[in-house]
């Protein structure tokens, strides 16, 4: 239920001339309801007044938007572009009224970017937008006559891209005074060279990151790796995510004898280094043979570990399911693997380790099939903390499906099952893993009856908390949807440069 208090403070923003006129006479601890607010009612202007009037030392965004004793609605995942464009305003007209004497640091991380907006406006400014806007505001900042004063720390999670690679470098680096003093938690690398990479990286202050994520279009080998870890240190980082092929050999690289990689012990090297890392994701990379050298050299045991498509052997597997990782794992995602058919009892030995601690696993296009559901039923048995399984890709049937999801709600923490299209609703002989094209090509009024009855089985089981869906091409990723443009845009030149060395490479034949 909300105060007096703030039920007096909407109706304050509800009347945006009025509210900006009493600010001044305003109690310092009534600002943060007054903001909270202007959020929430979206009235951009008095956000903005209120942010270049701010008289408290400090500014935490998702603090301010969290549940509160004022007010037990959230409002972290509302990543409105209005509302947020005027923080972002406000930050800046408090530096040019020279007031950054009262405020020493602004925290922007915390905003959750969903699919689905609540904001009267709809729109959104999500990871990316949020960067480039807080690049662009330093900038001009940077160009005004100095203001007197301290400067404003502020804390961002980046997302950086070849589109927005200039102005965060500007930002980062000022060649002069710089009233934002950008600080970085977590940062995001799409779509840039890997000399771009290690050039932000360390502008970023890497000693205070937390979270770094390099994906898709940045084009890693093993060396550039090392070379990133080596040079630019993250002492503090927690969780690391690298790139579709990142452990693949230099072009140069000359082969090491068969059974090892040197290349890769000095990587693994690097991340026992990081005292506090405790997620990795490394999907998408060839590790035949090589689990052990990675992840034996760890010093903390790994929470969060994305081994998708990585060609893992009976080796890696037996190494997972012995390792000390295993009795720590929350998140594991062992997609693109045949575990059940090629590696029943150590993946099976994997899962009862971790099952007192897994809350969230994957298994997509596992060539999982009918016959496995009794040995997927009795594996799953133990993981009491699963929240989230994930098996889409996998050749099953309406029956087959039926009788695992009345395994599953066994379960008392499940909360979301993401299944795949039964078998039954593809032409006979469809062939696994599926492409693109193929997977959308199913009889929808089938899948539809389909899904009504496995939704009948969750609610007779009583577990109508179980949210169950099949999400065709996977799960909702805010920062590519932000990014599609520019990704399309990489895509082609990426596509148009091996055309042109296609076609040099034949007049060289000729």
């Amino acid at each position: 239920m909300r105060s007096l208090r703030f039920i007096a403070a909407e109706a304050l923003v509800s009347h945006p001339l009025l509210a900006q006129d009493s600010l001044d006479s305003m109690a310092y601890d009534l600002y943060p309801l007054l903001f909270k607010a202007s959020y929430l009612l979206e009235q951009a202007e008095v956000t903005r007044a209120v942010l270049g009037s701010w008289p408290l030392e400090e500014f935490r965004l998702a603090v301010l938007l969290g549940p509160s004793t004022d007010d037990p609605e959230d409002l972290r995942d509302r990543a409105c572009r209005t509302c947020l464009e005027a923080c972002i305003q406000g930050l800046g007209d408090h530096v040019l009224r020279g007031r950054s004497c009262r405020l020493q640091l602004a925290d922007l991380t915390g905003i959750r970017d969903v699919q689905e907006q609540r904001c009267p406006c709809g729109r959104v400014l999500g990871r990316w937008g949020r960067t480039q806007l807080l690049a662009t505001t330093c900038c001009e900042l940077q160009a005004q006559p100095c203001v007197a004063g301290h400067p404003i720390e502020v804390l961002a999670d980046l997302f950086v891209t070849d589109g927005n690679f200039q102005a965060v470098v500007q930002a980062l680096q000022p060649g002069g005074p710089a009233p934002l003093q950008v600080r970085c938690r977590s940062f995001r690398a799409d779509s840039l060279s890997p000399g771009q990479l290690l050039l932000v990286l360390g502008l970023v202050g890497p000693a205070a990151l937390r979270k770094l994520e390099v994906v898709h279009n940045v084009r890693l080998h093993a060396g550039h790796v090392l070379q990133l870890l080596a040079q630019v240190g993250f002492p503090r980082l927690a969780s690391l995510t690298l790139p579709t092929k990142a452990f693949d050999a230099p072009p140069d690289y000359t082969p090491a004898p068969e059974g090892q990689d040197p290349l890769l012990a000095a990587i693994a090297w690097e991340l026992s280094r990081m005292t506090q890392l405790t997620e990795l994701s490394v999907a998408f990379s060839s590790l035949t043979g090589k689990i052990r050298t990675l992840l034996g050299p760890l010093r903390t045991p790994l929470r969060v570990l994305d081994l998708a498509n990585c060609a893992l052997n009976h080796a890696d597997m037996a190494f997972l399911a012995d390792c000390a990782h295993a009795t720590h794992l929350e998140v594991l995602d062992l997609s693109g693997h045949n575990l059940v058919h090629s590696h029943p009892s150590t993946f099976f030995r994997l899962l009862r380790q971790a099952a007192q601690t897994l809350r969230v696993l994957t298994l997509e296009d596992c060539s999982i099939s009918d016959s496995h559901v009794g040995m997927m039923t009795l594996g799953l048995s133990p993981c009491s903390q699963l929240q989230e399984f994930k098996f889409l890709g996998n050749p099953l049937s309406a029956r087959a499906l039926r009788s695992l999801f009345a395994a599953l709600c066994e379960l008392p923490k499940l909360q979301r099952i993401e299944f795949p299209v039964p078998k039954d609703c593809y032409p006979e002989g469809m062939a696994y893993p599926q492409d693109e094209l193929a997977i959308s090509k199913f009889d929808q009024q089938k899948y539809s009856v389909i899904a009504e009855e496995l939704r009948l089985v969750l609610l007779q089981a009583g577990r109508e908390d179980i949210q169950a869906s099949t999400p065709l091409f996977g799960s909702f990723d805010p920062d590519i949807q932000e990014t599609s443009n520019e990704l399309g845009a990489f895509l082609l030149q990426a596509f148009k440069n091996a055309l042109e060395n296609f076609s040099r490479v034949l007049k060289q034949i000729e």
